[in-house]
């Protein structure tokens, strides 16, 4: 069951990237992950006095401040990398970086990776070495490198994305069951404020077509959804296991491109986003 709710978590978080990084092309990225980030936060707030009671410390709390730091700041690179960039490219880049976080602090904590996890972190570098090749001579498309030795658009910042998502999941799992969703509501209170005192700052407007407007609640709403399975998770599961499911959610994010956006990759860029794929998969492996 626990698996089952992660693995679930991926699928809606695949689904919201795709979402926002979509309205993020026709809004701008800060007003888009405002009005995202509250409409989750409006939702689970309306859910609380129907959810079963909990109790939640000091420590859920701080911890889930930190992760909506983390997340706040994530998924707004993401928005923006999604919105410049290949879809199918970015999506996958972000996720290795997010899962290799938990891994690492595994490690620091004195656990050994299994050698298919080693593999699959090193199959994960491979992918984003790969998903980086330019593309064939004449081909134009959004990945198209802008010169030499540089990444293609949003892949940059894909990977600084996945790092901060990488703490979000850390974060979250570091809360209590006993907590329940108030660690949800701390996270993304604290993105919620963050990113509008930002929007404030830059004067931004909040001006959208009203269809665009609905995708933005809809991608915020099904994000939460999200991260409420993966919060459920984590607290009653092993964490390595859970995180790198959960970090399965370029699969829906990749299919959803190429149905509704048609993007096309080169034979090596189709290899990275395997790989990349392959290296989730390995890790949850070396894992059980």
């Amino acid at each position: 069951m626990i698996y089952l709710l992660a693995i679930g978590s991926a699928f809606f978080y695949g689904a919201a990237d795709f979402t926002g990084g979509l309205t993020t092309r026709r809004a701008g990225t800060i007003p888009v992950v405002v009005l995202s980030q509250f409409s989750g936060l409006a939702l689970l707030v309306l859910l609380l006095p129907i959810l079963p009671p909990a109790a939640a410390s000091r420590s859920d709390f701080i911890w889930g401040a930190i992760a909506g730091l983390g997340g706040g700041v994530g998924v707004a690179l993401l928005y923006r990398a999604l919105s410049i960039g290949v879809m199918a490219v970015v999506a996958p880049t972000t996720a290795v970086c997010a899962v290799t976080i938990p891994v690492v602090y595994s490690v620091l904590r004195g656990e050994r990776p299994a050698p298919l996890a080693i593999t699959g972190i090193l199959l994960g570098i491979t992918s984003i070495i790969l998903v980086s090749q330019q593309r064939s001579a004449g081909e134009p498309g959004r990945g198209e490198r802008t010169g030499l030795g540089k990444l293609p658009l949003g892949v940059g910042t894909a990977l600084i994305s996945g790092v901060a998502i990488g703490f979000f999941f850390l974060g979250l799992a570091q809360t209590s069951p006993a907590a329940g969703m108030w660690p949800l509501v701390a996270s993304r209170s604290t993105s919620v404020t963050l990113f509008a005192c930002i929007a404030l700052a830059r004067r931004s407007s909040f001006r959208m077509p009203g269809g665009v407007l609905a995708l933005v609640l809809l991608a915020g709403t099904i994000d939460m959804l999200a991260n409420a399975l993966y919060l459920v998770a984590a607290q009653q599961g092993p964490l390595s296991i859970v995180v790198t499911l959960s970090s399965l959610y370029p699969a829906s994010t990749v299919l959803l491109a190429r149905v509704v956006l048609h993007e096309r990759l080169n034979l090596l860029q189709v290899t990275g986003v395997g790989c990349a794929l392959a290296a989730v998969v390995l890790i949850v492996s070396g894992g059980t």
